[in-house]
């Protein structure tokens, strides 16, 4: 009876280690500054992507994913918290007041350039579940000890160059350190393919951000089609980054580990305006959908099928509830919703109503096509519902009666994405009743998450100069 006891134990115990091995390895494999528009399948006139273009193919496409802020520190917050902008209060790099302070028109929000380690990150929330975690690249979210990534859930951290990574790097055959990230990134794999534990594989490049480099054949490629040397160097840095995401890919197959591994492709917000992302409106820094609208593929063979299109809106508040399903934990109260469902199913959607965007600052330096011919983004709220999208305008609103005077103060713009992906067309006066419906609803999820809102200006109450940060412009 005793033998008979062990034996059952002895089982219990091999079938809870093959289960938890049954779990999937996670990748995310996240560019810096990569323009939905920058990539072959998404329709880029002169960059090449094959290898992205083949993942979205072996794939599921997602067309409405967002970054969860205009740029890169804010994404990121978003990303690895799961939580919406005024829950962790990360608006911006270094200061949400940037540009001529003269030009500002209401006072903004102060900024917090880490994320607190109050925050239970999606690392820790992983390690919790019995995963190995590892970043390796860009981490920008603080840079205090309390802040690094190895005690906000990260077992390794590896970056290629910490100090100014967006200086030039100059070393013709690894551009950016793209490559060194990536090797380490897959070295690390192979280290923990055969452990009884799954893991998780954050590989946060600083490619495409600039300063651009790319190799030397790669950017003689580009010149030879008569580029010139600025727009070479782009396409030529993004083209030596798709080589990386075709590395990690080839690995997973070699290896077997792609069977058990979802890998999720995307960008941290859109690119700057040296990559016009027409017909879409804006670039990095906006909130027009060339700021936010990133490039999406999840894959998982025999998870996920193959060459399919998922129209739903998502944004990278979703990755964290997602991998913590994954990993079969409960999530905490997060903003985001698990993608699992519409990653196996394309019929499947999310049951939120709505996705929202608050940045109560001001970025320098105008975008394409822009609101603003001095800021790329003035203090703004966004909602999309469906097909519509309403931005609301601080200074607008503040300076020029609000609510009372709507009609008239210029604070809303408002558009239907599926006939106007271009946000061309400011449908706010000629629909006061989807704009008012949005508004409504807007101005609820602000209440809800107690954001922090610009306040007028007065004698005593002044914008105060903000530094510019040349890690993110």
């Amino acid at each position: 009876m005793k033998k008979l006891i062990v034996v059952l134990m002895l089982c219990s115990a091999l079938t809870a280690v093959y289960a938890q091995n049954k779990r999937p390895n996670i990748v995310v494999i996240f560019a810096d500054d990569l323009g939905y528009k920058d990539c072959g399948y998404t329709g880029s006139s002169f960059i090449e992507t094959p290898n992205i273009d083949a993942l979205a193919k072996a794939g599921m496409v997602f067309d409405n994913a967002y970054a969860g802020a205009g740029n890169c520190a804010p994404s990121r917050a978003c990303l690895i918290s799961g939580l919406y902008t005024p829950r962790h209060g990360v608006y911006a790099v270094g200061s949400s007041t940037r540009g001529p302070i003269e030009k500002m028109e209401v006072v903004t929000v102060q900024n917090t350039s880490n994320l607190a380690s109050s925050f239970v990150t999606v690392a820790e929330a992983l390690k919790a579940e019995g995963y190995n975690t590892a970043i390796f690249g860009k981490w920008h979210l603080g840079t205090k000890p309390e802040t690094s990534p190895l005690v906000q859930g990260f077992d390794v951290y590896i970056d290629a160059r910490k100090s100014n990574p967006n200086k030039k790097w100059g070393i013709p055959e690894d551009p950016k350190g793209m490559f060194t990230l990536t090797n380490e990134a897959i070295k690390y794999m192979t280290a923990h393919k055969d452990d009884n534990k799954p893991f998780f594989a954050y590989l946060a490049h600083h490619a495409i951000h600039g300063n651009h480099e790319a190799k030397p054949a790669t950017l003689k490629k580009y010149e030879a089609k008569g580029l010139d040397k600025k727009t070479a160097l782009y396409a030529g840095c993004t083209t030596d980054f798709d080589e990386t995401v075709g590395m990690v890919v080839e690995f997973l197959k070699e290896s077997g580990l792609d069977k058990n591994t979802l890998v999720l492709f995307t960008s941290d917000n859109g690119a700057t305006d040296e990559s016009p992302q027409e017909p879409l409106r804006g670039n990095k820094g906006s909130y027009y959908e060339g700021g936010i609208r990133e490039p999406f593929v999840a894959y998982w063979p025999n998870k996920i099928k193959a060459g399919t299109i998922n129209h739903t809106p998502i944004i990278n508040l979703d990755y964290y509830p997602t991998f913590v399903a994954l990993a079969g934990g409960t999530p905490r109260q997060l903003d985001g919703e698990n993608l699992m469902p519409l990653f196996t199913d394309k019929s499947k959607t999310t049951s939120r109503k709505a996705i929202f965007w608050h940045f109560p600052g001001y970025l320098n330096k105008p975008v394409i096509r822009g609101r603003d011919k001095i800021f790329r983004s003035t203090p703004v709220s966004v909602i999309r519902k469906g097909d519509w999208k309403l931005m609301l305008y601080y200074e607008e609103w503040i300076n020029n009666g609000g609510i009372k005077n709507i009609a008239n103060n210029n604070a809303i713009e408002l558009y239907n994405l599926k006939g106007d992906i271009g946000e061309r067309n400011n449908l706010a006066s000629k629909n006061p009743k989807m704009r008012d419906e949005l508004l409504k609803d807007l101005l609820t999820w602000l209440k809800d998450t107690k954001a922090p809102l610009p306040t007028k200006i007065t004698a005593t109450n002044k914008p105060m100069q903000g530094s510019v940060s040349d890690d993110d412009e």
